[in-house]
């Protein structure tokens, strides 16, 4: 399948079909002398380009176009043969003709209205000076039981993604699948999504189809090089490459960032044996349980977080074999998360001062007893509507300010909750739903406002940070020194 145009969410074969049935439609209504001509150019359009793409794989969003043209050829064609044979040419009353091109039209319509709001995502190119790679791995801490089952001998295990900078790709390297690691993987994470967002499996059939800007397996960039980290936790069910182009662009920049798969928290996760795991996340509508369950689907988050910084620092040392050794510097570490993941994040830093800053991507804090994290730390957050979350913000910035470093805290303008994430990528651009934005920007602002509080703080690269934050929103700065 060609990739998607971003401006009509088609591809060029898939815009030549739908040409083709809106002249074939029209063609009617046009004038004698240019009828002939317009049905048999708009025909054969349609039905060349509709053959490749039922080849090549078509999208469902076509089939409507495709079956608007097919209604519109049925009644185009015999009366052009039969003029042909010298018969008299009949049409179709207009009073008849009006309603089915209407009926037509509203098919093609749909259709392609369908394919702008579900469009086959096409990821950024990323803008650093490296190409990226990236790999999977999955790990298991044996010294904590998973609390998900009752089997006294299960042990909790998590799935990590790892971006980083790697040499240039050949033109012909394929790159990596975005859902999984296989066809199969990818289907199942798709469906797992749908079934967790409550919605027809079919209108994400597009989404295993992409592929991202990443090469899987490459080999890392540079000789001696040590990048800093960058760990991620997705928002509550969602899957660890929920924020794909947010982690290549700032892997192309020189950074390693890892994003965790929790499983039975996580929409669905396929483990190395070919297990299924599926999310037992359920809320009960009480608001004072719900609370008590996210204290603890975020603690062990943390944890999570914590265990596969140890586990990044043993593949720097060697310890667990890969292409890693010597490569990560596990004293430049930043643990970021979207949503819930975001509210782990935070408690991560509290819990684990190897943690060297904190970014959350609108997150609400779970934690029962927020305690004083010495790491500088950047909130990105969606505006509020007026009685929207009452709490959150108050209960964010109680969290910042207990923090011992500068905090940022920014509501960035025009987004909503997954702006911060790929949705925007391949979901209606509603601004209820994911800003108001449009499908790049407010991923450009997540990565230009991660990078630069990253590089500053990471890597010491004098910045004016609050300036440049305050560009994106209204800023809110938090200094140790002002209470």
């Amino acid at each position: 399948m060609t990739e998607t145009i971003m401006g009509f969410g088609m591809s060029s074969l898939e815009i030549l079909a739908l040409l083709g049935a809106v002249a074939l439609v029209l063609a009617r209504w046009l004038p004698a002398g240019t009828r002939r001509p317009v049905t048999l150019a708009a025909g054969a359009a349609t039905v060349l380009s509709g053959a490749v793409l039922i080849v090549l794989g078509m999208r469902w969003q076509l089939i409507p176009v495709l079956a608007g043209a097919a209604i519109a050829l049925g009644f185009a064609v015999p009366p052009l043969l039969r003029g042909r044979t010298g018969r008299s040419a009949r049409r179709a009353p207009w009073w008849l003709a009006l309603p089915g091109s209407a009926v037509c039209l509203g098919l093609v319509a749909g259709g392609a209205a369908a394919a702008w709001a579900l469009p086959l995502p096409v990821f950024p190119e990323p803008s650093g000076p490296y190409a990226v790679g990236t790999t999977v791995k999955q790990w298991t801490d044996p010294d904590r039981p998973e609390t998900a089952t009752s089997a006294p001998d299960d042990r909790r295990t998590v799935v990590v993604q790892l971006w980083y900078p790697s040499r240039e790709r050949p033109a012909s390297a394929e790159r990596a699948r975005y859902l999984g690691r296989t066809e199969k993987e990818s289907r199942t994470v798709a469906q797992g999504l749908a079934d967790y967002m409550g919605m027809p499996g079919f209108l994400l059939d597009d989404v295993p189809r992409a592929h991202t800007r990443s090469v899987s397996n490459a080999a890392v960039a540079g000789e001696g090089e040590r990048f800093p980290l960058v760990l991620f936790s997705p928002g509550l069910g969602g899957v660890r490459t929920q924020n794909t182009a947010w982690a290549e662009e700032l892997a192309s920049r020189g950074y390693v960032v890892a994003a965790l798969d929790h499983p039975y928290d996580s929409a669905v996760v396929t483990l190395a044996d070919g297990r299924t795991i599926r999310t037992r996340i359920k809320a009960t509508g009480d608001e004072k349980k719900d609370e008590e369950l996210a204290a603890g689907w975020t603690a062990v988050r943390a944890a999570d977080l914590s265990f596969v910084l140890t586990q990044l620092g043993r593949l720097d040392r060697g310890e667990i074999d890969g292409p890693f050794t010597g490569r990560l510097d596990t004293d430049r570490a930043a643990v970021t998360g979207h949503s819930i993941g975001g509210g782990a994040a935070l408690q991560a830093a509290h819990q684990d001062s190897r943690f060297a800053a904190v970014i959350n991507l609108d997150g609400f804090p779970h934690d029962p007893a927020p305690r004083p994290f010495h790491q500088p730390a950047l909130a990105l957050t969606h505006p509020l509507d007026q009685g929207e979350s009452p709490t959150y913000i108050p209960r964010l910035t109680q969290v910042l300010k207990l923090g011992t470093a500068t905090s940022y805290q920014v509501a960035v303008t025009g987004t909503g909750h997954l702006t911060f994430t790929d949705a925007p990528l391949y979901l209606p651009p509603l601004s209820t739903l994911v800003g108001s934005l449009g499908r790049t920007q407010g991923l450009h602002i997540t990565v230009e406002a991660s990078a630069a509080f990253l590089d500053t703080t990471l890597r010491g690269k004098p910045d004016e940070l609050a300036a440049r934050l305050s560009t994106y929103g209204d800023l809110t700065v938090h200094r140790p020194d002002s209470g």
